[in-house]
This record gives structure tokens, C-alpha cells and sequence, in this order.
């Protein structure tokens, strides 16, 4: 198993910038899938971002261009870094792992886009 903890959530404005950590107890390097999920009030949870173990990225259209994923495999971290928010990215924020048998998630951080 693995456990996430994510930081980084917060309030900004309309048009503003913030970045999420996710950090594991263990090395990410060898987990197959990273990802940022996001469920809004009333919504499902739904996929924001993933980074696989090769290195490939896939983001849900609704951030394409405005949300980028990386991670760190010598910090056990994930990143998820938000540009140009606006006030439908106003979320709670999940780290997600997946391997095989894996599927682990952190505990949210919420994200507030508003004026």
C-alpha cells in the first residue's frame, strides 16, 4: 500500500495560479499511474490528470493547456500545477495511485476559485 497526502489547496481569484503536492510514503517511480482527480459540490469525482510510470500525460479537456502534471520520483511527489483558474475548478482535489492491486487515495485538498 501506499499512502498520499496532498497540499497546496487554497483560495485565489478568477485568473490566478496554484500549485497541489502529493506526496507518497513510498517511491512513486515503479507506481504505474499517478493522478489528480477533483470532485465539485453536487458532481462525481472526476479525472483531471494522470502521469504514467513511461512518462506519458493525459489531462480531461476542461484543463487542457492550463493544468500540467509531473512528478518527482526522488521526492515521491506529484505535482499538479494551475494556471488560469476559474471558478468551475473550485474542487476537492485527489491524489490518486494505481498499480495492479493498487488504487490509493489521499484525502483532498480543496481548491476555491472565486472573487
Amino acid at each position: 500500500q501506499v499512502r498520499l497526502v496532498e497540499s497546496g489547496g487554497g483560495l485565489v481569484q478568477p485568473g490566478g495560479s496554484l500549485g497541489l503536492s502529493c506526496a507518497a510514503s513510498r517511491s512513486t517511480a515503479n507506481i504505474a499511474v499517478m493522478a489528480w482527480y477533483r470532485q465539485a459540490p453536487g458532481k462525481q469525482r472526476e479525472l483531471v490528470a494522470l502521469t504514467t510510470s513511461l512518462g506519458n500525460t493525459h489531462y480531461a479537456n476542461s484543463v487542457k493547456g492550463r493544468f500540467t502534471i509531473s512528478r518527482d520520483n526522488a521526492k515521491n511527489t506529484v505535482y499538479l500545477q494551475m494556471i488560469s483558474l476559474k471558478p468551475e475548478d473550485t474542487a476537492v482535489y485527489y491524489c490518486n495511485a494505481k498499480d495492479g492491486g493498487l488504487d490509493a487515495w489521499g484525502q483532498g485538498t480543496l481548491v476555491t476559485v472565486s472573487s
